[in-house]
């Protein structure tokens, strides 16, 4: 189904065609004729379908063809979703197929200017997309209302629960407009029962679409599986970087200190890395995901945060190098690869540690993960060590870079967006 078969107005349409879409993926082509005549949705289908332009070209279509409720302190429309990450994706998106009809459209979320952030929603907006906290704090505040709001959208709903949201989300939802006074769309990977109680308490009889193939992982994707042990995974992973240099890689591990050891490593070698985790400054985060996005940075490590929301045009191999202990966590870290139709490839490193949870992975995603045999001209031996010291975090200004560490100079700790360490002291500390 093509766009200008549906009942989109011209000015989205423009939109439509500068993001460089010509024809509906499956879940836009169920969704957008029932949500465009202004049925409630709680829709399912896989990462990367196009759910985000799906609710998108909805709402603004829906927007310039009904009245404006007047002036006031609501927005038209609110989006929420659980992450900073997928707030900023939701938000480029949005100005882009929402940019020729004049949209207000404004993003907020921890980790950036509090006070910026509160004027602009005071001088009044179309589109809000936020976290839950945020968008609880400046409501709290007064600083807008929901009494007024057409339009809702909860991207991720069953992240929302993961993450310890729902409380949140019922207080957001409790002090909009009535249900059968606004348009309500549910978009999430996974329609679990506590998910559709949310819709039937929330939402005015909503129509529900699963777009699902009989694989749960999107085709595109290519898996393989090394059974390695621990001590040789950076080994099988730098001969995996090595025999495909022009890849951009996504490697996720199951914890903070995982990820940044692994970026000392990496960095030690001659590859340019970085991490992003949960602790991680807001500015640094949005730093090294446009570097990434840019291509400058082509290996990106990273925990769980970043499992989920992010697109990222480009990315043509997830590895993980830690295997998840939650199963659809797999499906939503190989999901960012083979975005929007692209090819991608998925790997995962089964050592003895997280190998237990491979069989719980294979049945969920109905299909066993090929098995690649390893050789030892796979697995790259002599490699450079990290700084001892690598990752650890000191407490003083940054200062200059030493290239390795000296007897008697203070820990070292990875400045993950150059590559470089730091001294973070100049005494010498007990390691943590």
């Amino acid at each position: 189904m093509r766009f200008e078969e549906l009942p989109i107005p011209r000015k989205v349409l423009e939109g439509i065609r500068a993001a460089g879409f010509t024809r509906c993926t499956p879940v836009q082509a169920l969704v957008l004729p029932e949500a465009l005549g202004g049925k409630d949705i709680a829709a399912q289908a896989q990462t990367g379908t196009g759910k985000t332009a799906a609710f998108l070209i909805t709402v603004f279509s829906r927007m310039l063809a009904s009245r404006s409720p007047g002036k006031g302190l609501s927005p038209r429309a609110l989006i929420i979703a659980p992450t900073r990450e997928l707030v900023v994706q939701i938000d480029a998106e949005a100005k882009l197929l929402g940019g020729p009809a004049g949209f207000r459209i404004l993003p907020v979320f921890g980790g950036i200017d509090y006070l910026k952030q509160r004027e602009e929603i005071s001088k009044g907006v179309d589109v809000l997309i936020g976290t839950p906290g945020r968008l609880i704090d400046y409501l709290k505040q007064k600083v807008y209302s929901l009494r007024k709001t057409q339009f809702l959208v909860i991207d991720e709903a069953d992240r929302m629960f993961d993450m310890g949201f729902i409380s949140d989300l019922r207080f957001l939802l409790r002090r909009m407009s009535p249900y059968n006074q606004r348009q309500s769309m549910l978009f999430s990977a996974t329609l679990s029962n506590r998910v559709l109680e949310l819709c039937y308490e929330h939402m005015n009889n909503p129509e529900r679409f699963t777009v699902a193939s009989e694989k749960i992982t999107v085709e595109q994707i290519e898996q393989e599986i090394y059974h390695v042990g621990s001590s040789e995974k950076f080994g099988v992973l730098l001969g995996i970087l090595r025999r495909e240099p022009d890849g951009r890689y996504l490697v996720f591990c199951n914890t903070k200190v995982a990820a940044e050891r692994l970026v000392g490593l990496l960095n030690a070698n001659g590859f340019a890395a970085a991490a992003i985790t949960g602790d991680l400054p807001q500015k640094k985060r949005m730093a090294v995901l446009s570097e990434f996005k840019d291509g400058k940075l082509p290996i990106l490590a990273a925990t769980d945060v970043a499992s989920r929301g992010l697109h990222i045009e480009g990315v043509t191999h997830v590895i993980n190098y830690d295997l998840p202990q939650d199963t659809e966590d797999y499906v939503h870290r190989i999901g960012r690869t083979a975005r929007a139709g692209a090819a991608g490839k998925a790997i995962s490193l089964a050592c003895e540690e997280y190998v237990r949870s491979l069989p719980d992975i294979e049945d969920y995603i109905r299909q066993k993960i090929p098995v690649v045999p390893l050789t030892d001209e796979m697995i790259v031996t002599g490699y450079r060590r990290a700084p001892r010291y690598a990752g650890h975090k000191g407490n003083l200004p940054r200062g200059k870079r030493y290239p390795e560490m000296r007897r008697g100079e203070g820990p070292l700790r990875t400045d993950s967006a150059s590559g470089g360490y730091e001294r973070s002291g100049s005494r010498r500390r007990k390691r943590p």
